[in-house]
């Protein structure tokens, strides 16, 4: 698998801007928790007053402020603030805002800096909350004690009507214990609570001033929901944005892995065909591609997002409630587990499963191609029962990955709901004792459930990676193979022009593993202008020697040369060139007459066509056809006879006007009328170039200027007919058994 990442370099701009929106995908999810936290908190609780610091204060209550704190902080908050009066520029609309300034002194906070609000934020908290505590302890005793509990060295009974703030300014020393008193008590109070505290004091104040806290609060709302929907947006189209680029690359890397494998399968030698199985390469071109197309787009959806996600959802949480980390790594620890053990289970079944895909496409592809030999031997039955087989063992193994994953969900989502659960129950009991606010309980609980579905998208990769990794490792296998027959790193030239005299020099050939030669010391030369005929029994090696010429394989001992270079120090592409190879199967391609016959040479004239379709005795059935050289072939060729394709293939062959023309008992579908027409045309047409002809009819060899007689991939005779017949038993023997001896004189 890991060989395949080069494949993803030229992609590596579209995935660090993937990454890059992932970024932004991230913070934007991560940030509508806290912005909904503070709807709840501010918005709600709080009336919209997010500022510990009044923007307003009537001038009594700011000096009651001010009587607890010391000289220097006096001095701060009093520069801070501005007394509002008619030469203010926006005096009528201050005073639309804040009706009470029409009535008494009232202050309007500065332009002041970020640093300059930091510093006069605590002091405001404090004393505002005095103030606050006072007033509530003068209105409201018991309520007072349950918001805030007794303030030191305040009386809890205070004769109705009597101005504290007058008795504290008339007892200097009352006063400072009661500041050391309340400074150690707001010490002690969390941040949250002292500013949902101070909000309370400053909504009052708002109150008595007259000043419209609803519109505050809906203002304050509506301005926190338009950044939501904004994050939403930006969310959304980060989303689409990503998966955009995810399916373009991972789209693009599965086109040029598919390439690259189509490519080097091209390139195969039948030894290395041997290697692997007709089906397996092409569930390794299709299917094995197919997986690594799917994970490159979930790595890149879900891999870079899931950490970026899970990690930023901790930070926040543990902020939100540091009290309550271990609700979130309890979930975590149960969900690695759970993976874990999908993991441990899932990984060999996906090896097993590619393997029963090769199986299944081996079957059903023999079923198709056999159907006429199937149909034959009454073999359905057979067949079914075949394919049934392999179509179960794929279906039990895909069922229980299946059955695995079915099961892993629902014990995932109840880890969440009682993850949520546990939350909530803590929670609430950390509300109740006012050391959590309500909105920083749901924010913790949204980002709960975030960590837990970036564990979730990382659950599902790590069950797709297995099974990427074994379809890597098959493609990887296709594209490391290598090529037995390869280009020599110095080719040579062959000569111009071409004579196309083949010479076999004591050549011995064997196939892969095998522990006997299949050819030993063969040696003979075909010059141009004549016809070199190779026959023999079936399996004596006919078709292995001819196969030397293209080097479809390599000698194992001696050399094949063309006009005296041997075929080994020429590259492959410049050597076949030269060569019109006719197979022993005709092969059409889907298409049409002409483009099979283009095939071998695209700019070919109409004239070259049409001699060819000629000499191989094909334009009865070509031209006969109403649409000619358009009608269609269908896959395989499978809408003509086998004659028929074996003429469409010999004049392929004959439009590629070669140095050197091969055929591999081509001439086996056709009649012996036919046969014979078509080599009297054939050695007009191919008077100048080297013909190599194998066959099992005597009677199509014997006008051949050389017979090679192989038995037992050894040369037991060669010469001409007439000489072969006096000579050569084994040629005796196939000649008398196929002709009678009036046709043989």
């Amino acid at each position: 698998m890991w060989k395949l990442t080069k494949y993803l370099k030229p992609y590596i701009l579209f995935i660090i801007l993937a990454i890059a929106l992932l970024f932004v995908l991230a913070n934007a999810d991560l940030a509508l928790p806290d912005y909904l936290s503070r709807i709840v908190n501010v918005g709600i609780q709080q009336n919209g007053i997010d500022n510990a610091i009044p923007e307003y204060i009537r001038e009594s209550e700011l000096d009651k402020v001010a009587l607890f704190l010391d000289d220097d902080e006096q001095s701060q908050v009093y520069s801070a603030y501005q007394l509002v009066d008619e030469s203010n520029d926006n005096y009528i609309d201050l005073v639309e805002m804040v009706p009470a300034i029409s009535a008494e002194p009232v202050y309007a906070l500065k332009d002041i800096s970020q640093e300059e609000q930091d510093q006069l934020k605590p002091l405001m908290s404090r004393g505002m909350l005095i103030v606050f505590g006072i007033t509530q302890i003068q209105e409201n005793p018991e309520q007072a004690a349950t918001m805030l509990g007794d303030l030191p060295n305040v009386p809890s009974q205070i004769p109705q009507g009597m101005d504290v703030f007058s008795l504290l300014r008339m007892a200097p020393d009352r006063l400072e214990k009661l500041k050391e008193g309340i400074n150690e008590r707001f010490d002690a109070m969390q941040d949250t609570f002292v500013t949902q505290l101070t909000t309370e004091a400053i909504r009052q104040e708002y109150q008595a001033m007259e000043i419209d806290l609803a519109q505050i609060q809906t203002n304050y709302i509506l301005r926190v929901g338009g950044i939501m929907i904004l994050l939403s947006l930006v969310s959304g189209l980060a989303n689409v944005g990503v998966s955009f680029l995810a399916s373009r690359t991972s789209a693009s890397v599965a086109r040029d892995i598919r390439k690259d494998v189509f490519k080097k399968v091209s390139s195969f030698s039948s030894q290395e065909f041997n290697n692997f199985s007709t089906a397996s390469l092409i569930t390794r071109a299709t299917n094995d591609v197919t997986q690594i197309q799917q994970v490159v787009f979930l790595v890149m959806r879900l891999l870079f997002f899931a950490p970026i996600l899970g990690i930023g959802g901790v930070i926040r949480a543990v902020d939100k409630s540091p009290n309550m980390w271990w609700i979130i790594a309890l979930a975590v620890a149960l969900l690695i587990l759970l993976i874990a053990v999908a993991f441990v289970i899932a990984v060999p079944k996906f090896t097993i499963i590619q393997k029963l895909i090769d199986r299944l496409n081996l079957v059903t592809r023999e079923n198709l191609s056999g159907m006429m030999v199937i149909r034959a031997f009454n073999k359905q039955d057979f067949e079914e029962d075949r394919f049934d087989k392999a179509n179960k063992d794929l279906a039990g193994v895909s069922l229980f990955i299946n059955r695995m994953m079915a099961t892993i969900m629902p014990v995932m989502m109840l880890v969440m709901n009682g993850l949520s659960v546990l939350i909530l129950w803590v929670g609430a009991h950390q509300i109740a004792a006012s050391t959590l606010q309500v909105g920083d309980m749901m924010a913790f609980l949204q980002y709960s459930m975030q960590i837990m579905f970036a564990f979730l998208m990382l659950s599902m990769l790590f069950i797709f990676l297995p099974r990427a990794f074994v379809s890597g490792d098959r493609i990887a296998e296709v594209l490391e193979t290598k090529n037995v027959i390869q280009d020599p790193k110095e080719p040579k030239a062959l000569p111009k022009p071409l004579m196309g005299k083949v010479e076999f020099r004591d050549v011995y050939f064997r196939y892969p593993d095998a522990e006997e030669d299949v050819l030993e010391g063969i040696s003979f030369t075909a010059l141009p202008g004549q016809t070199t005929a190779i026959i023999g029994s079936t399996g004596c090696g006919k078709s292995t020697v001819i196969s030397l010429v293209p080097r479809l394989y390599d000698v194992y001992k001696g050399a094949v040369l063309v006009d005296d270079v041997d075929v080994r120090e020429v590259r492959q592409r410049n050597l076949r060139d030269m060569i019109g190879y006719t197979p022993q199967k005709g092969v059409l391609f889907s298409g049409t007459v002409e483009s099979n016959l283009r095939f071998a040479d695209e700019d070919a004239s109409d004239e070259t066509l049409r001699d060819s379709i000629e000499i191989a005795q094909a334009a009865e059935f070509v031209y006969e056809d109403p649409e000619g050289l358009e009608a269609p072939i269908s896959q395989g060729g499978s809408n003509v006879s086998g004659g028929q394709k074996q003429r469409l293939s010999i004049a392929r062959s004959l439009v590629k006007k070669p140095a050197i023309f091969i055929f591999d008992d081509s001439f086996s579908a056709l009649d012996f009328k036919t046969d014979a027409t078509l080599r009297k045309a054939l050695k007009e047409k191919t008077g100048e170039s080297t013909v190599l002809l194998v066959t099992q009819r005597v009677a199509t060899v014997m006008s051949a200027d050389q017979i090679i007689v192989l038995d037992d991939g050894k040369i037991v005779g060669k010469g001409k007919h007439q000489d072969l017949m006096k000579t050569c038993q084994t040629y005796q023997e196939i000649a008398t058994s196929q002709l009678s001896k009036e046709e043989l004189a």
